[in-house]
């Protein structure tokens, strides 16, 4: 479905059945609610899912480019919420999604039951982590491929140039970056529709100016915030900042994933989520 936001409509598709509805929110920026496959779906018996299609994104209706900043992405999930007729909802973000989750935790304190941050950075000084972790990725023959990937997403043009940038960059989300499943994803995201004007604009303008750590403080709901130990992207450390500076957060680390526990180790990413939305917001 095709929801009004105000100055656009966004697309949404719709699983389960459960009572809190929970918005999910995809990485990039640029790709679109196809990421997450079915590995969500076994929520559904306690949720509503409303799997996203950000703003000038995915299947959602033409935005202004000038709006493709994280306060715009944020009020688009309280306009979203209002024109659904929702008191009580919750909301889930990984990755770039993460980013608007946690700034519209900041910008809407108090109207989610609760929110989760999944894969996330609470400020963009965490991002010299990527630097850092791509000099020392291994196997070395995909490491110049990787960093090809990153440099290029500031020229993507074209539906395909974002396709094959996504599928250069995938080992080094993965702990393991020979991981058979890096293939499924690729097959899984055939029907995706990217944005590369949305990832040419974040390239080039610092991936959305990410800066709440001085805010979090102001949190007045229930935060669980998700990380991989082996993380590449996001790392433990700033999962550890957000966990600190939120009144009311619990923080999980999986072990064995790097950017995508979602996949990596599913059956506890999905029990994680499951058993803090029961604890925390009723689900």
């Amino acid at each position: 479905m095709l929801i009004d936001v105000g100055d656009t409509r966004l697309h949404v598709t719709e699983r389960g059945a459960g009572e809190l509805t929970l918005f999910v929110l995809h990485g990039g920026p640029g790709l679109d609610h196809t990421m997450f496959g079915s590995h969500l779906d076994a929520l559904g018996d306690r949720v509503r899912l409303l799997l996203v299609d950000e703003r000038g994104t995915g299947r959602s209706e033409p935005s202004a480019p000038e709006t493709w900043d994280l306060t715009h992405h944020a009020a688009d999930l309280e306009a979203m919420a209002g024109t659904l007729g929702l008191e009580r909802y919750a909301v889930l973000g990984h990755s770039y999604g993460a980013f608007i989750a946690l700034q519209h935790a900041v910008d809407f304190p108090g109207r989610p039951a609760a929110t989760i941050v999944s894969s996330g950075i609470p400020d963009a000084r965490f991002l010299a982590h990527v630097e850092q972790a791509l000099a020392a990725f291994e196997p070395v023959e995909l490491r110049e491929q990787v960093r090809a990937s990153w440099a290029n997403e500031a020229h993507a043009r074209t539906q395909e140039d974002v396709a094959a940038l996504l599928s250069d960059q995938l080992p080094f989300h993965f702990a393991d970056p020979r991981d058979p499943r890096i293939d499924d994803l690729r097959a899984a995201l055939g029907d995706a529709v990217y944005g590369p004007d949305v990832l040419r604009a974040a390239a080039t303008e610092d991936y959305g100016a990410i800066a709440v750590e001085g805010r979090l403080a102001e949190v007045t709901h229930p935060v669980l915030v998700l990380a991989g130990r082996q993380d590449r992207t996001c790392p433990v450390a700033a999962a550890e900042a957000m966990a600190q500076g939120l009144p009311d957060s619990e923080l999980v680390v999986f072990e064995h994933s790097g950017h995508m526990a979602f996949i990596e180790e599913n059956d506890a990413y999905v029990a994680a989520v499951r058993d803090f939305l029961e604890r925390r917001a009723g689900a």
